[in-house]
């Protein structure tokens, strides 16, 4: 199922004003100048966050089912007339608006790094300039929280991630996102259960402190939880003491299995997570229930995990929520949209510090004998390059304002993403101390920027 634009406090007729108020001015000036040749705008990131080696790309489905479907209603209309802005001639121009333009992109839950074109919109000038601000909104979120679970899914090495993120991200549309982001880069799946059902992701719940509390005693709580839901009986065991609350656990656990059942796991929240699940490790195993599982959460990342992992702790499952879903240690991806052709030729900012690459771009990615890749190469539209071992990586994604092809699953975006992985330097895979991957500027588009700067 295809989640909408908006969680209901948006209808999809105000959505095109979800954008920052310049590209209205910006758009009005053209339309009054009859600037509205094509033009190509290219969405990139300058440099990669703190601690990363690499970038996953994430969002585009919602940009593209965006830019299909953008409209302005008559409540946007008669909002941007009382702003005193416009005249009448531009509103009932964007009255009858519509994106025609053509895209280009790399798929999601591909691997991608700075300076890299991973967007690029061709179309008259107004319509790209438009549909600046939610690109960068939709594709810069995801695209941050997917690279973070990556690496939360890197430390776990083989072990089971969930989406815990849902009350600590920032806002209910947020939420949404950073479950479908996560899901791509490798986590098992979710706590939100508005997620599951907008992208198909499977849904994870125990219970709550507050559960185990509305009972008079935790063993009695937990007879009522197995017995209400005996295929989906994990416990929470730390709401009074980790240890009472195991052996409260395994007494359940033992009248489960005399009944033909099974239990399913037990969650650790809280304390020393190491010494807690070896203890309790031991306990299940010592009782007869070596087939439980045991789920640990509370505060966790990609740190907390490595050392949980390398200290052989015995635990098959991680909830991560606050620092997954809001990348707490670089909450913000720098991506970027700008203008690099029109009628005018190749353009290129020159900026200090904030310079771009002038002209449409063409994608490689090299690869070894061993299919691994080795570095990415970004050339000018039109040169011919020779690269026996190379791909393109963009694809055009949309045309003449057309989805061109069926928009991919979210379960194959997750296996592209897992299968990149696999072809990445192992180098870029740790995450204490990443490292870089070539990326390198044919002579041609070099010339070019050159000639820009002289």
């Amino acid at each position: 199922m295809t989640a909408p634009h908006n969680l209901g406090w948006i209808s999809n007729d105000n959505m095109a004003l979800l954008t920052d108020l310049y590209e209205f001015t910006m758009a009005y000036s053209y339309f009054r100048s009859g600037k509205n040749e094509h033009a190509t705008f290219e969405l990139f990131v300058r440099e990669l966050p703190q601690d990363r080696s690499f970038l996953v790309s994430a969002g585009l489905e919602q940009i593209l089912y965006y830019l299909e479907n953008i409209s302005f209603g008559e409540e946007s209309l008669d909002y941007l007339g009382t702003l005193g802005l416009f005249d009448t001639e531009f509103l009932d121009y964007l009255g009858s608006f519509k994106f025609t333009g053509t895209v280009y992109a790399i798929p999601e839950g591909e691997i991608y790094f700075p300076p890299e074109p991973v967007i690029m919109v061709s179309a008259p000038r107004i319509e790209a300039q438009i549909v600046e601000t939610f690109l960068l909104n939709t594709f810069n979120f995801q695209s941050l929280v997917a690279s973070k679970a990556a690496r939360i899914v890197l430390a776990a090495d083989g072990r089971g991630v969930v989406d815990f993120s849902l009350r600590r991200d920032h806002g209910a549309d947020a939420a949404v996102k950073a479950a479908r982001a996560s899901y791509i880069a490798g986590c098992l799946g979710t706590s939100n259960v508005l997620a599951g059902m907008f992208f198909d992701i499977p849904v994870f719940g125990t219970m709550a402190h507050s559960y185990v509390m509305s009972f008079v005693s935790e063993i009695e709580a937990f007879r009522r939880f197995v017995k209400d839901y005996p295929k989906n009986s994990v416990l929470l065991i730390d709401t009074y003491d980790t240890i009472g609350g195991a052996k409260n656990a395994i007494k359940v656990g033992k009248e489960m299995k005399k009944a033909g059942r099974k239990l399913q796991g037990l969650r650790l929240d809280s304390g020393d997570l190491a010494l807690l699940s070896k203890k309790v490790r031991g306990m299940l195993d010592g009782d007869g229930l070596g087939y439980v599982k045991i789920m640990a959460s509370g505060d966790l990342n990609e740190y907390r995990i490595q050392d949980l992992v390398k200290g052989e702790a015995p635990i098959d499952t991680f909830g991560v929520g606050t620092e997954m879903g809001t990348s707490r240690d670089s909450p913000a991806l720098g991506g970027i949209y700008k203008l690099s052709c029109d009628n005018l030729g190749p353009r290129m900012k020159l900026s200090c510090g904030k310079a771009t690459l002038p002209g449409k771009k063409v994608l490689y990615r090299c690869m070894d004998t061993e299919g691994m890749y080795w570095k990415d190469l970004i050339a000018t539209w039109d040169e011919k390059v020779d690269l026996p071992d190379g791909y393109k990586v963009l694809e055009r994604v949309m045309e003449n304002g057309s989805i061109t092809s069926d928009v991919p699953s979210i379960t194959v975006i997750r296996r592209r993403f897992l299968g990149n992985m696999e072809k990445i330097p192992a180098l870029l895979k740790d995450i204490n101390n990443p490292g870089s991957y070539s990326v390198e500027i044919s002579e041609n588009l070099s010339r070019k920027a050159e000639g820009h700067l002289g």
